[in-house]
């Protein structure tokens, strides 16, 4: 079962910018698809973007979409997310997860086998 490490959270005010990353051990690629997923409190974990490992591309909840963007670095087994126009309702706990196939409903949690610790994502001013 893969390991995920999830780093370069932090606090940023509206329209900053971030760049999680989310390492992992072995070869990325035997997961087929990736995920990040973020929990805000009081909220459920939710989907933000899918990323199918093999090539392919991302997928993207409507409240992301044009303003995350996820990338692949096969070589150093780790996968990005780039936050661009942050705001305050993006706080959350962001979690990287990775599936052994591709989910029919990626932005599920149940489909995940691994998942990494988490790193906190606050907007504020």
């Amino acid at each position: 079962q893969v390991q995920l490490v999830e780093s370069g959270g932090g606090s940023v005010q509206p329209g900053g910018s971030l760049k999680l990353s989310c390492a992992a051990s072995g070869n990325i690629r035997d997961s087929a698809f990736m995920a990040w997923f973020r929990q805000a409190p009081g909220k459920e974990r939710e989907g933000v973007v899918g990323f199918y490992t093999g090539g392919g591309g991302g997928l993207y909840a409507d409240s992301v979409k044009g303003r995350f963007t996820a990338s692949l670095d096969a070589a150093k087994n780790t996968l990005y997310l780039q936050m661009n126009n942050l705001q305050p309702e993006d706080t959350a706990m962001y979690y990287c997860a990775a599936a052994p196939r591709v989910p029919y409903r990626w932005r599920q949690s149940t489909d995940y086998r691994s998942w990494g610790q988490g790193t906190q994502v606050t907007v504020s001013s």
